[in-house]
């Protein structure tokens, strides 16, 4: 299959400023993208998956986002973005945070607003968490308690949209469920590499961490 170029690549949702977006809401952004992409049936939502970064510590430094300063990188507790895999070597991240392109192709983003974990100290490595946009999609809710600090004020402001729910769940956002952390970032690499494990992985991953769910 020929190798899509970002030139030639078919975003598969409106430019930035057109796509639903809330500040320090990230997994809901990739919500409403998959949403977004769902009903424009542009490709198959199969090939998306949403990524969730974290570690033990909550302390995951990315580099090249809207809220840092110059060189710096900002250090989220979690951060959430979209992986497109449409069936050729070049893949896409779409992160409404980011100043990269959106969408980014992956090897940019990658070098650019993750940089090696090897310059890094042990407590800032990243983990990866994948789930596959059809499954987030269905299963993914939030009541936003997460967002509120011990006196139930907002941390940040909320969407103006109604809380997320789907098939029947209505809990507050679980990082246990969504950012547990089966690989690391050159795993995620090697899998965004590999073909067949990236479009097998991420199921296997998901089925066994949903159990009980």
């Amino acid at each position: 299959m020929a190798r899509p170029s970002p030139s030639s690549y078919l975003a598969a949702v409106p430019p930035r400023a057109a796509c639903v977006y809330t500040s320090c809401y990230c997994e809901e952004n990739v919500w409403k993208l998959c949403e977004c992409i769902r009903s424009q049936d542009r490709y198959p939502l199969e090939e998306f998956y949403a990524v969730f970064i974290s570690n033990d510590r909550r302390m995951i430094p990315l580099w090249k986002q809207k809220s840092g300063h110059g060189d710096e990188p900002v250090v989220w507790d979690y951060h959430v973005i979209l992986l497109h895999v449409p069936g050729g070597e070049q893949n896409f991240i779409y992160d409404l945070d980011t100043v990269l392109p959106f969408p980014c192709p992956f090897e940019m983003y990658s070098a650019e607003a993750f940089r090696p974990d090897d310059s890094l100290h042990p407590e800032f490595h990243r983990k990866i968490r994948m789930i596959r946009a059809d499954l987030y999609l269905k299963t993914f809710a939030s009541d936003r308690s997460h967002m509120k600090d011990a006196h139930g004020k907002w941390q940040k402001p909320p969407p103006s949209y109604p809380c997320i729910e789907t098939a029947g769940y209505f809990h507050s956002l679980s990082m246990r469920t969504y950012s547990n952390k089966p690989t690391d970032r050159k795993s995620l690499i090697s899998m965004v590499l590999s073909q067949h494990r990236m479009l097998v992985v991420p199921d296997q991953l998901w089925k066994k961490d949903t159990q009980g769910v």
